[in-house]
């Protein structure tokens, strides 16, 4: 498996880019802003991009989808369905969030409507990129249509901004809540064995046995 990560936006917000080393196939999970940096990834190294899956609608982890999308249109966009009203208000987003109008071009944060949803993925869906399974596992509790992707071959879990190295994800923003998001963790995410890899939306990886052990929010 490939992966190659790209820290984007002022949140500092890991897009990456997976691949079948195999097939070639790879897949753009969370595309936080307008990168040609990551649009020459893929086609310097020969990849076909099948998909673009976002694990949420927070702005960090979308504003670069419809650039992604207009370089590989035929790529799907795949997100649960309960996260689009926040997928889809992605311009009013930074709006909510006290950031002036004047100030939206400077900052990045001026985005255009993104593009419409391809599919929508459901907890238990196995979506193959060439000999990758990745196993989507519906974790609201960050946001309500929350997801976290497993490859269960490959010992690895994309946990979106679920799981933190040493933390979780924030619950008080609309749609959160602590209480879902412990549990969100603990049923589908520390239900994995120790030895896998966590590639969380912000910061370091981790394992899942480092955060059963040691994360102060689960133990």
């Amino acid at each position: 498996m490939i992966i190659e990560q790209f820290v984007q936006t002022p949140f500092q917000q890991n897009t990456r880019i997976v691949a079948c080393e195999n097939t070639r196939k790879a897949i753009c999970i969370d595309p936080g802003e307008a990168s040609p940096e990551v649009v020459e990834f893929v086609k310097t190294k020969g990849l076909e991009l099948s998909a673009i899956c976002l694990t949420h609608g927070h702005l960090d982890h979308i504003g670069g989808t419809r650039f992604i999308k207009d370089n590989f249109p035929d790529a799907e966009i795949l997100l649960h369905q309960a996260e689009e009203p926040l997928y889809y208000s992605l311009k009013q987003q930074p709006l909510a969030m006290g950031i002036p109008p004047h100030q939206l071009v400077a900052m990045g944060f001026d985005y255009d409507d993104p593009p419409e949803v391809t599919r929508h993925v459901e907890h238990g869906e196995i979506v193959e990129i060439g000999d990758l399974k990745f196993e989507i596992r519906h974790c609201p509790g960050h946001t309500l249509g929350h997801i976290v992707l497993v490859e269960e071959n490959e010992r690895a879990v994309f946990t979106g901004d679920c799981l933190f190295s040493g933390s979780v994800g924030r619950s008080d923003l609309p749609g959160g809540s602590h209480e879902q998001l412990i549990s969100s963790i603990v049923e589908n995410v520390l239900s994995l064995d120790d030895d896998f890899t966590a590639y969380c939306g912000h910061g370091p990886e981790t394992t899942i046995g480092r955060e059963r052990m040691t994360n102060p929010f689960l133990i």
